[in-house]
């Protein structure tokens, strides 16, 4: 008895290392992988890439990967003093919390325009505009006069 089961173990192993039954096989059924045709499934990140190169959106899509990167792009010390306000026709600008710091960016310009090559590709991002913090606005309600402005109120 122990033989038979011996011998059914030693065909299923046969049978499961390709030992058993030759079959015919269908020329049709598998095309080479080299062919690949465009009905096949895809992966989604390579059916959006596709969309973005047939669109024409190569541009703005790596100018959303630096807005939405940048963190990860400059690191997190810049990044939390930095912020990129947009980027519209390769021009980025970036905002700066105070003028010390859009001094520092500045200095920093060759590094930071270095990353951001290396993350979204060169030549993408051509000019980066760094502006200070934005002064108070004293304009109150969709209408106002123009003139002197608040020097007027302060005796």
């Amino acid at each position: 008895m122990t033989t038979d089961r011996g011998d059914a173990a030693a065909k299923a192993l046969r049978r499961a290392v390709g030992g058993g039954k030759t079959r015919k096989k269908n020329p049709m059924s598998k095309r080479p992988s080299s062919s690949l045709d465009s009905r096949d499934p895809q992966t989604l990140g390579n059916a959006m890439d596709e969309l973005i190169a047939h669109r024409g959106w190569k541009q703005e899509s790596a100018g959303a990967q630096v807005l939405t990167q940048w963190t990860q792009i400059v690191g997190e010390d810049l990044a939390s003093h930095v912020v990129p306000e947009t980027f519209e026709a390769g021009i980025l600008v970036l905002r700066a919390e105070s003028t010390t710091w859009a001094t520092q960016v500045r200095l920093m310009l060759p590094q930071v325009r270095k990353n951001i090559d290396a993350a979204v590709g060169t030549g993408v991002v051509s000019d980066i505009r760094i502006q200070g913090p934005q002064g108070p606005s004293w304009k109150s309600g969709p209408r106002h006069v123009k003139g002197r402005g608040p020097r007027d109120t302060y005796g």
